[in-house]
């Protein structure tokens, strides 16, 4: 008698016969084994008081050391298009399953039957078969303009967030190999995305994992700039604790008035006298002339920008992810309290979105662990997938009711591969016939984006930006980026920048000039969209 396989939660961890125990923070969130707790690693609370004062008192902006075009305090209008990446560690499904990704002539140029078994598949479900259920007579849905399976998990977990967004949005799919199972590729873009022009009001980058890129693949090492190190936000408690003047507050006898003030402009005039004692000059650096000034404006612009956020934020509430009704609310909310309070992954991508869509962070970064599901069956990724769905869609939704453009980019570590088997236990769960994830097979990786504009929906330039053979497997020489990370982070960063109609600019000397891309008609061929009907002038209209 066959033994019932059990079935593994959604926030189980995933113990594989074929993987060494986990041992490193990556392995862990991979297979789940580490979620998110976070500590805020934001402005200090001596920042904060250092720089109240100059919110008050105008004279400090006379300083030499100023610079309004840098600091570019109270930055709400005329920003970039806010960015969120989402980060599935471990090797998620995209290709076929969820995003089609077909030949050379686009997403409905069919791969063979075995290429598509291959991306969990079977012949029942291929994207152009008979579909019962449907009036389109196939499997091939378009409501977001990027074309997905029908019966898509994480289609189905957009749609379940995301219902005003849904008209506005479109995207495209990147195939494009990448290792399994590792942090090592260098996938993650932010630091990109910044140099690109994209800034917050209080903090530039945002991330849920406390590491260099924010989340758990790396950032490209030429593009790392230790001055925009992302906070680490993966909790309500975190936007909140971004602005607090801490002890101070119980120490003075009338901190909410004069004393506070007085404390703050005295620290203030300290620092200023320090910084004119101080000559940090190096030598013999002949691309940086006067490094010591550089210093010293970056330094007093982030003490503005600390007091412009204390100021701006007085009463903390304003940063309250639960206190916001578009987000958690029974009613009209994206979640309702009973959700929101019970899943951690959910609380995690409303405090990163909230922070990113309102201009108070420019990127954000959303890890989510336990996307190495290879279990020998298909409901637990099914059901990994149904989360992300939810929390991408949520992203959308909240963009949407704000009224505001939005670009959210989905990688993972790899991804996996089916033999073709089919589980009748999954069947029965799933209420259709798929096949089971069998292992790992970084050539089925790809990577997808959403755009969403409140203005219309993004015109397509290239849905699909390179290809797959027919067996299922990435065409590598199809575009530069399809077999490496690096090139594959320049070609996202090339379309963040053409949907504000500056990718003319991509490969100057402020931006990317040793970019791996190719000649400008070359680049052509990698764009997904042009400029956005709501940018004017390279802004948010």
């Amino acid at each position: 008698m066959a033994r019932k396989k059990q079935s593994i939660g959604l926030n189980d961890p995933l113990r594989h016969t074929d993987h060494r125990r986990p041992v490193t923070r990556r392995e862990m969130i991979a297979q789940g084994f580490k979620t998110g707790t976070a500590t805020l690693l934001g402005t200090s609370m001596l920042g904060t008081f250092a720089n109240r004062a100059l919110a008050i008192d105008p004279d400090f902006q006379n300083s030499a050391f100023y610079d309004a075009a840098t600091c570019k305090l109270g930055l709400s209008g005329g920003r970039k298009i806010p960015f969120i990446c989402f980060d599935l560690a471990g090797g998620a499904n995209f290709a076929g399953s969820n995003v089609l990704v077909g030949g050379p002539g686009g997403q409905r140029d069919s791969l063979s039957t075995a290429g598509y078994s291959k991306q969990g598949l079977p012949p029942d479900i291929l994207p152009d078969a008979v579909n019962p259920n449907a009036t389109t007579n196939d499997f091939i849905d378009d409501s977001l303009g990027l074309l997905f399976h029908s019966e898509s998990a994480i289609l189905q977990g957009i749609r379940q967030s995301a219902s005003t967004a849904v008209g506005n949005t479109n995207g495209a799919v990147i195939p494009a190999r990448s290792e399994n199972d590792t942090g090592n590729n260098p996938h993650n873009p932010m630091y990109g995305i910044y140099k690109a022009g994209l800034q917050g009001s209080v903090l530039n980058l945002i991330g849920s994992r406390n590491s260099e890129s924010g989340g758990n693949s790396m950032a490209p090492a030429m593009m790392l700039d230790p001055e925009a190190r992302p906070t680490k936000v993966d909790r309500p408690e975190d936007t909140t604790g971004l602005v607090d003047v801490g002890d101070l507050g119980t120490v003075l006898p009338d901190p909410d008035s004069s004393d506070v003030v007085a404390v703050m402009e005295q620290m203030r005039r300290i620092t200023d006298a320090k910084l004119s004692a101080v000559n940090t000059l190096l030598p013999g650096n002949p691309s940086d002339p006067d490094p010591d000034l550089r210093l010293k404006k970056r330094l007093y612009c982030e003490y503005l920008r600390s007091a412009h956020t204390l100021e701006r934020f007085a009463d903390p509430s304003s940063l309250d992810v639960l206190a916001d009704p578009f987000i958690v609310d029974d009613v009209d909310g994206i979640f309702t309290r009973a959700e929101f309070d019970g899943d951690r992954e959910f609380r995690k991508a409303a405090s990163v979105m909230k922070l990113v869509v309102d201009g108070i962070a420019g990127c954000g970064t959303i890890t989510m662990g336990g996307y190495d599901y290879h279990t020998g069956d298909r409901r637990t990724g099914e059901a990994r997938d149904l989360r992300a769905g939810r929390c991408i869609g949520a992203c959308l939704e909240y963009a949407a009711r704000r009224n505001t453009p939005i670009m959210i980019y989905v990688f993972s570590d790899g991804s996996v591969f089916s033999n073709g088997m089919i589980d009748p236990m999954d069947t029965a769960a799933l209420g259709i016939e798929k096949s089971v994830w069998t292992g790992d097979n970084q050539s089925t990786a790809s990577s997808f984006y959403l755009v969403y504009d409140p203005v219309a929906q993004p015109t397509v330039m290239n849905q699909q930006i390179g290809f797959m053979r027919p067996s299922g497997d990435v065409e590598t020489s199809a575009t530069p980026g399809a077999s490496n990370v690096n090139l594959l982070v320049e070609t996202v960063i090339l379309n963040y920048m053409a949907l504000h109609g500056e990718e003319g600019l991509f490969d100057t000397a402020s931006f990317f000039p040793g970019h791996g891309l190719g000649s400008g008609t070359a680049r052509d061929s990698l764009l997904g969209f042009g400029q956005l009907p709501s940018i004017t002038g390279g802004t948010i209209a």
